[in-house]
């Protein structure tokens, strides 16, 4: 069975205002470029908590070429996210209910889904974090987007 671990990070300067998001994907046991792949992308007028369930639906949806029945380790930023996606009723769901649809059915869809809050003083977390920031500074000129990591820059990752 093929296993995966997805790293995946948000922000948003202020609430609401610009926000931006990037995951990277890695398959488990594989090196090279074809083993790892990520994007980043952002949004004028957004929230922290629309761009964190964003950040997981991109993520998620990347894997749209492996097996639904991959293992996936999920390492995120967002430390209310777990939470968050349990609960029907939560700060998230009443905030941004069409992102949390989505990000529930991105997770529903991944039966072998294990969520690891990620630490903020990772290496990874930089990485990822410099690419939301991309995110959230592209956002301002060009409006909503989301673009490929280059490969070049994703094989520097420290995941």
């Amino acid at each position: 069975m093929v296993a995966v671990t997805l790293w995946i990070a948000s922000l948003c300067r202020q609430d609401p205002s610009y926000g931006g998001w990037s995951y990277v994907r890695r398959i488990d046991g594989e090196t090279g470029a074809a083993a790892i792949k990520g994007a980043a992308g952002g949004e004028r007028r957004t929230t922290a908590a629309k761009m964190s369930l964003t950040a997981l639906t991109e993520a998620l949806e990347g894997l749209s070429d492996l097996p639904s029945d991959a293992a996936v380790i999920l390492r995120f930023s967002d430390l209310e996210l777990a939470s968050q996606l349990v609960t029907s009723d939560g700060d998230y769901a009443a905030a941004e209910p069409d992102a949390w649809a989505a990000a529930r059915a991105a997770v529903a869809a991944r039966p072998v889904l294990e969520m690891v809050p990620a630490s903020a003083d990772d290496a990874v977390h930089g990485f990822l974090a410099a690419w939301a920031e991309f995110g959230l500074d592209t956002s301002k000129s060009r409006g909503t987007f989301k673009a490929a990591i280059p490969k070049p820059n994703l094989m520097k990752f420290p995941g």
